[in-house]
């Protein structure tokens, strides 16, 4: 798999031939000044919740790449009627298959409300199995038990925000990595604001105490994951 890492908690994965797109947020993040919007490439889009710092590229992406949207019942409603398809509405809990994958929306312990103040369902994460194996994508979230049902998927990797204040911090996000069983983190949803400025260079020292590897891409790099 590669993984280029677009800002904030924006995840393109390229596995199996396609671009699996997360949480597009380009033009509004300040960090994120050197990617092109229109280059970014996606066959699925994946939504985690409604909040704009997730959404606010989805729609133009959406319709330029002919993606598949996905993302909870009310999200994907809410994009349909903007003219994006296809879109697939999810709950808690529901898998579906996407092109050669199986897409599972798991928990997260968050709030989800769209840009125009529209109900956004019940925020979510992502756990992605194809023929590369399984990765999870948790979007916004506390820290939960929950986290250890996702073991038996035998993630490759897990995003995980890190940022604190509006999601876990580190300490938490280290303890969300032990329940999943994972031991390669890749970092999101830190340093856009100032809110969510860390030490990144300590927050690896914290995760490599626990023996797992903090992988913070720079925003346009891609990786070997």
């Amino acid at each position: 798999m590669k993984l280029t890492y677009y800002g904030h908690s924006c995840i393109g994965v390229n596995t199996a031939g396609h671009d699996v797109l997360f949480d597009p947020f380009i033009s509004g993040n300040p960090l994120a000044g050197d990617i092109d919007v229109a280059r970014i490439p996606a066959t699925e889009i994946l939504i985690s919740h409604g909040h704009g710092d997730h959404v606010a590229d989805a729609e133009s992406i959406a319709k330029r790449t002919n993606a598949t949207l996905v993302s909870n019942y009310e999200i994907a409603s809410w994009f349909e009627a903007k003219g994006v398809k296809p879109c697939i509405g999810m709950n808690i809990g529901g898998s579906v298959n996407v092109g050669p994958f199986r897409v599972k929306y798991v928990n997260a312990v968050h709030s989800s409300q769209l840009p125009d103040g529209t109900y956004g369902g019940n925020p979510g994460g992502f756990v992605v199995n194809g023929p590369d194996g399984s990765f999870h994508h948790a979007g916004d979230t506390a820290l939960t038990l929950d986290m250890q049902l996702l073991r038996p998927f035998n993630l490759r990797f897990a995003c995980l925000p890190i940022g604190d204040h509006y999601t876990m911090g580190v300490s938490d996000a280290i303890e969300a990595a032990k329940l999943m069983g994972v031991t390669k983190v890749v970092g999101i949803h830190y340093n856009t604001f100032p809110p969510i400025v860390i030490d990144t260079e300590a927050a690896k020292r914290d995760f490599a105490k626990e023996s797992i590897t903090l992988l913070l891409p720079g925003i346009g790099e891609t990786i070997e994951i």
